[in-house]
C-alpha cells in the first residue's frame, strides 16, 4: 500500500526505536519524513537506514529553541500533513532519591517542549491531516520508582485528548499510541546480559509472553496517522501485548 503518498510527516524522536520504525514504514509508503535526533550514532544510521525520503534534523528537546526551529524547517516544505510528537525519554528514581533537577528535565523534555511545539506547529499542519503523541502504558501500571516518567506520560496523554477537540474544526485528528514492552533504547544503558533478564522477565507478566518490537508499534502508529483512521480522534491505541490485561 502507498498510504502517503505526495504526503509529508514530521516525527520528533525519530532517529531510532519506534520513531525510527514509524519513519522507515512511512518512507515505504511513499511520505517524505522529516525526524529529530539528538545522537549523532543515531542520526547517521537512520539516514543511512531511511534514504533520499527522509530529511534528519539534530534537535534538542531541552533546547527551548526546538519549536521555532522546526517551524524553520517546515515552512521549506510548506504545510504537513502529520505530525508524530514521539521524542522522549526516561529514568526512573524511588521518591527520596528525585530532585527538583530531575524533575523539570524530564517534564521539559517529555511535556513542555513537545507542548510548544504542538503550539508552533499546528498552524502548519493541513487542515484533515493527523496528529500522534506518544504515551507509555507506564501512565496506568503504577509500578514503584517510575512515577516522574509515567506522571509526564500521562500529562502529555492528556494535553492530546485536549487538542482532539481545538483542532476538530479543522478536521485535524488528534491520537495517542500507547506502547506497553517494547524493545526500544530505553533500556539500552543496562549491560547486554542484564537487560536481556530484566526484559525475559518482564516477558513473563504480558499474555503474549514476549516484548514487542519497534514495528509491531510503528504499524498502529501509520494506521493512526493515515487516512484509514479518518473518524478516529481524541483516541489512546494501547500496544503491549496485553500488558494491562493482567
Amino acid at each position: 500500500m502507498k498510504r502517503f503518498e505526495n504526503k509529508t510527516l514530521l516525527i520528533t524522536g525519530g532517529s531510532s526505536g519506534i520513531g525510527l520504525a514509524g519513519a522507515e514504514r512511512l518512507v515505504n509508503e511513499g511520505a517524505k519524513v522529516l525526524i529529530t535526533g539528538r545522537t549523532e550514532k543515531h542520526i547517521n544510521a537512520a539516514a543511512e537506514r531511511l534514504g533520499t525520503n527522509a530529511i534528519i534534523i539534530n534537535d534538542n528537546a531541552e533546547d527551548n529553541e526546538s519549536p521555532a526551529r522546526l517551524v524553520s524547517i517546515v515552512k521549506e516544505y510548506g504545510k504537513i500533513d502529520g505530525l508524530w510528537l514521539n521524542a522522549a525519554y526516561a529514568v526512573g528514581a524511588t521518591l527520596d532519591r528525585m530532585n527538583k533537577e530531575m524533575i523539570e528535565k524530564m517534564f521539559q523534555v517529555n511535556v513542555i517542549t513537545p507542548m510548544l511545539q504542538m503550539g508552533a506547529l499546528s498552524p502548519y499542519i493541513k487542515d484533515g491531516g493527523s496528529v500522534l503523541v506518544t504515551s507509555s502504558s507506564a501512565v496506568y501500571e503504577g509500578q514503584s520508582s517510575v512515577s516522574l516518567y509515567s506522571a509526564s506520560k500521562a500529562a502529555i496523554l492528556a494535553a492530546a485528548r485536549c487538542w482532539a477537540t481545538e483542532l476538530a474544526p479543522r478536521n485535524i485528528r488528534v491520537n495517542s499510541l500507547v506502547p506497553g514492552p517494547i524493545t526500544s533504547n530505553l533500556r539500552s544503558s543496562l549491560p547486554d546480559e542484564l537487560r536481556k533478564q530484566f526484559e525475559d522477565g518482564l516477558a513473563k507478566t504480558v499474555l503474549l509472553k514476549r516484548i514487542g518490537n519497534p514495528e509491531e508499534a510503528a504499524a498502529v502508529a501509520a494506521f493512526l496517522l493515515s487516512e484509514e483512521s479518518s473518524y478516529v480522534t481524541g483516541s489512546s491505541y494501547i500496544v503491549d501485548g496485553g500488558l494491562l490485561m493482567i
